[in-house]
């Protein structure tokens, strides 16, 4: 079906225009700015003002909407993902937690027989696996019991047993991990450092050897520390003085505070910024107790304040965040135009995962994954793939 949308203020990397944006098949067919678009159209959507945007990419979420991505079942994963869509994810990365060699290989397993673009859902881009290869000193909420160094019989037989994964997140300072650096390169599968003891010369070396993004930024990682008296600059340094090094930035407004988010902003730009919700079962969800993870003898963390948190409440434990939740925040607490900060939820993430050519923005031939919302980012419609699957969808 063809779609116009009328009375449009459309969000561009540019700017914001009003205008008017023609839909058919799955893909833009039509985008005019300042003007009427030329198209006939079976269908019209008068947005009254409201933006269109592109849709929101997500690249680093663990659940949502009570369910866990490792729980084991496609009923899950799908309810996880439409969760994520309501609030105006149109394309998403499940990711794992650190588990078991068995965990890992049953999701490996279960993931290969999902429809990756079934009706009615966002698109499913593959797969982001956090861990298991993490530093013990930075563990945040991954289960202790689980953590190991990389050991190519294991990380050879997940990427023999799958063409579905398309980044890996682990500590790139461990015994073995130059090797996974160097074999995700080799298959074009993008290498993130996370839950890290490495300082500035080991991210460089990693650097130098494919790594191309810092798993949320600031948490579990370096900062400048003593060594034997001496300042020695960490993960964090060097994550703002290598100028292509994607971060990843939970705006949630409580991973970061305010000055932190508008400091990364300043110096990486919305270029290199990818907003992630890293976000657990618990979003979308009232206020209690969850378990991180599939397994019956998970993580219990506890949603309260807006965010989750570890039963002593010593630290967070991923987040309960939404996309929409993200856009509004960071806006909201840096002053950023509105037209980056969907940049960052959207393009950058694009950009990262290599498909920037098919979606991100809102241009011609690109795909129909489109959002109408409020100033207050209060989502009232989400497209994907040119079908509306969502309206009056944002709570």
């Amino acid at each position: 079906m063809r779609t116009k949308f009328i009375n449009a203020r459309i969000i561009q990397p540019t700017g914001v225009y009003e205008g008017e944006v023609v839909t058919d098949g799955g893909k833009i067919l039509e985008v005019a700015l300042g003007g009427h678009a030329l198209s006939s159209a079976d269908r019209l959507i008068d947005a009254e003002g409201r933006y269109l945007s592109p849709g929101f990419i997500e690249v680093h979420s663990h659940g949502a909407g009570g369910y866990d991505f490792m729980d084991g079942s496609a009923e899950a994963i799908y309810g996880a993902c439409r969760t994520h869509m309501e609030h105006g994810t149109t394309s998403i990365l499940p990711t794992t937690i650190t588990s078991t060699r068995k965990s890992l290989m049953d999701f490996v397993d279960l993931f290969n027989t999902l429809e990756l673009e079934k009706e009615g859902y966002p698109n499913i881009l593959g797969f982001h696996l956090e861990g298991p290869y993490f530093a013990e000193s930075q563990k945040g909420a991954q289960d202790p019991k689980y953590l190991r160094n990389p050991d190519p019989d294991e990380y050879m037989a997940v990427l023999n047993r799958t063409d579905r994964l398309r980044r890996w997140s682990f500590a790139i300072e461990l015994p073995g991990a130059e090797g996974l650096l160097a074999v995700l390169r080799e298959r074009g599968i993008i290498s993130s450092l996370a839950h890290s003891d490495a300082d500035l010369s080991q991210v460089y070396r990693a650097y130098e050897n494919g790594m191309t993004a810092l798993t949320h930024f600031y948490s579990c990682m370096t900062t400048v520390r003593r060594v034997n008296a001496f300042r020695v600059a960490g993960a964090i340094e060097a994550g703002y003085l290598l100028d292509d090094l994607y971060v990843e930035v939970i705006a949630d407004g409580c991973h970061l505070p305010e000055e932190l988010l508008s400091l990364i902003y300043k110096i990486k730009g919305p270029e290199k910024i990818c907003l992630v919700t890293d976000s657990i079962r618990a979003a979308g969800m009232p206020d209690g107790e969850y378990r991180l993870g599939g397994s019956d003898d998970g993580l219990i963390c506890i949603k309260e304040d807006g965010v989750a948190k570890l039963p002593d409440r010593s630290a967070f434990a991923g987040s309960v965040a939404t996309s929409d939740r993200l856009v509004r925040t960071f806006r909201q607490l840096t002053g950023a135009p509105l037209y980056e900060v969907v940049k960052m939820a959207s393009y950058t993430p694009a950009r990262l995962l290599g498909i920037g050519s098919r979606k991100g923005t809102i241009g011609l031939g690109k795909d129909a994954d489109l959002l109408l919302f409020d100033d207050d980012i209060q989502i009232s419609m989400v497209m994907v793939r040119g079908d509306i699957v969502g309206q009056n969808v944002s709570r």
